[in-house]
């Protein structure tokens, strides 16, 4: 069945705006939200990682952070699957899981004092639990950023052949390389240089922000004038590195970044790399609009099962893991008890951020699914996306759907319209990484004072701790590529989802309030993800002898089933036991 894009569309948005209306405000009340309650920033207010910021400022922190490649890695692999299915889940997924999941975790960190997630697993399920929560996360986050390290050198290096960007050999627009006697436009290199003078510039923006308090106008105006000059000197001077040598730079960037405060580089980074996210959303919506008008439709099988099953394995539980941001992702409740909500001025901002930011998310996947299945050729996908030899390349994929869509619908060129789609991408892969080793740096912290009476006096070092993250995600990323990764990624994403969940329905069950919302997801996420786990490690790595991954799959399976028994126990013979901290009713 062949339908027009604008259904897809419009049947998203209207299911978003409504769920953020009424779900999330019956949400809000349930968990007992204080407007104007102090928060953790306000009261601390450190002036490092503790800082009260504003609204448009933390939101456009949180959601770079949160969106980074997977709304748009996940349905572009994904959609292999049929856009039906990919649809749905993106959509419900977003409203009745994700949604809820990012918003109940930052409401209860906090309230805990801006604690992380595994703080508040010590507190709900006692020391083991914590233990097995901080492990857990750490090998998570440690996949995400092999992953997305992976993801980053191969989007940066991306070719594609001139004829089919519409550029004639003698074109000057893109650095042209010749392979095998055919000229290929270098688009990943354009990239390179805008992310690279981006975050030269940050700091600046974060200073006139903290310290001199411009108005949020002027931040906008400057960050959105960084961004014009960050892209004009890409065309004028694309930086074109091998892929191993961008590998090894931004394992380095990411160690000294990752140490400085989060107003003079992450914050005023993301504030600026957002305001291009932001602009190509608005260009996605526009030319889905347009092309919609003009009779576009989704051509890409509605179901796709065989396809999809011979490429990454059985539609269910594997759609659902492909597909992790834009529906429901655990590494969102890192972020938000690891940065956001350190940073958050007021109560009532939780639910615009925590909820709204996710159903933004979404509605990014949707234009995802929407743009590749209309704009870029069934054929082209697969060879770009799943080529039988060589390493995939989604980023691409995407981007150059983003081309012809906006080619057809408001006339911009497809070399153009591509760049546009890499740039969309790339600076949320960095901003990922950084706030991703950032946040490892906390977990490993905390976990040195849970083993060790008295910690050595290295492993209390900010470079130790951030040296020991950068090394294992660029050890996983340089010996296992992105096809091998995301798998077991996308399970262990999605399975601390499941017991991020999990651990808020402990925590509000001890506070006597309502949690049906958030123990339903868990519930179900917990049942896919753990069967994925199981599925790839005796069908896949156990056969291929894949040690690394298989060991990895193990372990994260054994904590799981350790977080869940803990869960239970309490939910089923835990007792009810209001805390200062969330006693106050709605």
């Amino acid at each position: 069945m062949v339908l027009n894009i604008l259904i897809y569309f419009f049947l998203a948005l209207i299911s978003y705006i409504m769920a953020y209306r009424f779900y999330s405000k019956y949400i809000a009340k349930s968990i007992g939200e204080i407007p104007d309650r102090p928060t953790p920033a306000v009261i601390i207010n450190d002036g490092k990682d503790f800082v009260p910021t504003r609204p448009s400022v933390l939101f456009a922190h949180h959601y770079s952070t949160i969106a980074g490649a997977g709304p748009i890695v996940g349905p572009t692999l994904g959609i292999l699957y049929g856009i039906g299915p990919a649809w749905l889940w993106v959509v419900l997924g977003a409203i009745f899981l994700g949604a809820v999941h990012d918003f109940t975790s930052l409401f209860a960190s906090i309230r805990e004092k801006g604690n992380s997630i595994a703080e508040i697993a010590r507190k709900s399920l006692g020391p083991a639990g914590f233990l097995f929560f901080i492990t857990f996360t750490i090998i998570m986050i440690i996949l995400v950023t092999s992953a997305f390290l992976s993801l980053t050198t191969i989007s940066l290096t991306s070719l594609w052949p001139l004829e089919k960007l519409g550029l004639p050999e003698s074109q000057e627009l893109l650095r042209t390389k010749i392979i095998d006697g055919h000229s290929f436009g270098v688009v990943g290199g354009i990239a390179s240089t805008s992310v690279a003078i981006i975050t030269f510039l940050a700091p600046i923006l974060g200073f006139l922000i903290l310290k001199k308090n411009i108005k949020t106008v002027y931040a906008y105006i400057i960050a959105i004038t960084i961004c014009f000059i960050s892209i004009y000197f890409g065309f004028k001077f694309p930086i074109a590195l091998d892929s191993s040598i961008w590998m090894i730079l931004i394992a380095v960037y990411t160690f000294f970044a990752c140490q400085l405060p989060v107003w003079l580089i992450l914050q005023p980074r993301d504030f600026i790399n957002v305001q291009i996210l932001y602009a190509g959303m608005v260009l996605l919506v526009t030319g889905v609009i347009i092309s919609g008008f003009n009779g576009a439709e989704v051509t890409y099988p509605i179901t796709n099962f065989v396809v999809g099953e011979a490429k990454m394995g059985p539609v269910w539980p594997f759609l659902f893991i492909t597909i992790s941001c834009g529906a429901i992702s655990g590494f969102h409740a890192l972020v938000s008890g690891g940065t956001s909500s350190k940073q958050l001025d007021k109560e009532s901002n939780a639910r615009s951020i925590g909820y709204g930011g996710m159903l933004l998310e979404g509605l990014l996947a949707v234009l995802v699914l929407i743009t590749i299945s209309s704009a870029l050729s069934y054929n082209d996908y697969i060879n770009i996306a799943w080529p039988e030899i060589g390493k995939g390349n989604p980023i691409l994929a995407f981007a150059l759907s983003v081309g012809n869509l906006l080619n057809g619908s408001i006339g911009l060129s497809i070399a153009f319209g591509t760049v546009i789609g890499i740039l969309i991408v790339e600076g949320f892969l960095i901003t990922t990484l950084d706030s991703a080793v950032r946040l490892n740096r906390y977990l490993f912290e905390e976990f040195w004072k849970t083993i060790f009476k008295n910690p050595p006096k290295l492993v209390k070092k900010f470079y130790f701790n951030t040296g020991l993250s950068v090394i294992l995600m660029l050890f996983i990323a340089w010996n296992q590529g992105y096809k091998l990764i995301w798998p077991l990624f996308g399970s262990t994403n999605q399975l601390l989802a499941a017991l991020t969940l999990m651990t808020i329905t402990v925590w509000l069950h001890h506070a006597g309030r309502k949690h049906w919302f958030t123990l339903v997801p868990a519930i179900i996420m917990l049942i896919i993800t753990i069967w994925s786990l199981f599925y790839y490690l005796v069908i896949r790595y156990i056969p291929q002898k894949n040690v690394l991954l298989g060991v990895t799959d193990l372990i994260l399976l054994l904590l799981a089933i350790g977080v869940l028994y803990l869960s239970a126990k309490q939910l089923l013979f835990g007792k009810s036991k209001p805390e200062p901290t969330i006693t106050s009713k709605a």
